[in-house]
């Protein structure tokens, strides 16, 4: 029986050695071939490349102008010029509102206007003429007193009429619901037929499209981190990427233009804001997408492919094929990764071998036989 589970520990290892979840450590790899197999590996070296800083965040997509269009009278609604979902243009007719009685409302004042100039007129001619008998002492002083006080309320109501015909005018004038900024609009709350005022809500929203912008909340470290840096470096600013909800990379890259002024005391995070291109309407105001902030320059770091990697409870490490041809144990502090690659900080030098393949079947001290794998994507 103690055979028994000697066998069925080992098979164990093997399979999870083989399907990537079992770590070969050191202290394991004596289970490895004897020292005379001299087993063959794939090695790739450790080499010099470009790799740029990134950090992802939550954001969400901003319309960088949202207009709500409401009645701001009271009216049947007549008519829906607009197709829900459609593209329309600063100015384009998308409501309006029967128009009769405002009209009428109108008509009244601009008589009311003629009746006040009219009366204007004659307290005016009244006035001159009470001047003229005023200079000839031909009539009393308390007449053409009387007289201007006539003229000045005349004008007065002139004034007030005039005010009512532009209320009329303004009136008649929001029956036609016309849009005030270009993009695309929504769903149409009401339909033609419905009594509709200011206390109607919302009749349909306008959201532009082209470009938008994506808020998210960064760490006050963080970005206090990115701004150090930035001046550092002398970088103009940092490249945002999007990342869509099916993992694809948004294929237009925005540029940072506003950081808020205010942190969130319960968090310590700031709101970022970046402003992107939006030219097919990909992104739609309110969506959810990852944001990658990465710096405009990409630094060299040292890169070995991450099938090279292997962990213990120690740490990470790899292993490194030496002048000889042996197979040796490094243990290495790792940076960022990207594309397949992780940057090494600590732990190996460029130029060193490291195994990607056949890793199990090596011990360290053990010779090997190595074949370099084929150049790897550059990014």
């Amino acid at each position: 029986m103690g055979v028994l589970r000697i066998h069925a520990a080992r098979a164990a290892r093997v399979a999870l050695a083989a399907a990537g979840l079992w770590s070969v450590a050191p202290d394991a790899m004596a289970q490895a071939p004897a020292p005379g197999q001299a087993p063959a590996v794939v090695v790739a070296r450790a080499e010099m490349r470009d790799l740029t800083q990134q950090r992802e965040f939550v954001g969400r997509v901003r319309a960088l102008e949202r207009v709500e269009l409401r009645a701001r009278i009271e009216g049947v609604l007549r008519e829906r010029r607009f197709v829900e979902g459609a593209m329309v243009a600063a100015g384009d007719l998308l409501f309006s509102i029967e128009p009769d009685q405002f009209e009428a409302s109108l008509d009244l004042a601009r008589s009311e206007v003629a009746k006040a100039e009219a009366t204007l007129a004659d307290a005016t001619s009244q006035l001159q003429r009470a001047r003229e008998l005023s200079r000839n002492q031909n009539i009393a002083q308390s007449t053409v007193d009387q007289r201007v006080a006539d003229e000045a309320r005349a004008r007065a109501q002139l004034l007030a009429a005039r005010a009512s015909q532009r209320q009329a005018e303004l009136a008649l004038g929001y029956t036609r619901i016309v849009a005030p900024i270009s993009g695309r609009i929504g769903e149409a709350a009401l339909t033609q037929g419905n009594l509709v005022n200011p206390a109607s809500g919302v009749l349909a929203t306008i959201v532009s499209q082209d470009p938008v912008h994506v808020a998210f909340p960064v760490s006050a470290r963080e970005l206090l981190e990115a701004q150090r840096k930035a001046r550092a470096s002398g970088e103009a600013g940092l490249v945002v990427r999007l990342r869509l909800a099916d993992g694809s990379l948004y294929a237009e890259p925005g540029r940072i233009d506003f950081a808020d002024v205010q942190a969130d005391r319960s968090t310590d995070t700031v709101v970022v804001r970046a402003r992107l291109p939006n030219p097919r309407a990909e992104l739609i105001d309110g969506q959810t997408v990852r944001v990658v902030v990465e710096g405009e320059r990409p630094e060299r770091a040292l890169m070995i492919p991450q099938a090279s990697l292997q962990l213990d409870q120690a740490g990470a490490f790899v292993l490194v094929v030496d002048r000889e041809s042996k197979a040796q144990v490094r243990r290495v502090k790792l940076g960022a990764a990207r594309a397949g690659y992780a940057a090494v900080l600590d732990g190996i030098a460029e130029g060193d071998r490291v195994v990607v393949q056949g890793i199990q079947r090596v011990r360290p001290g053990q010779p090997v036989v190595a074949t370099d794998a084929p150049p790897g994507p550059r990014g």
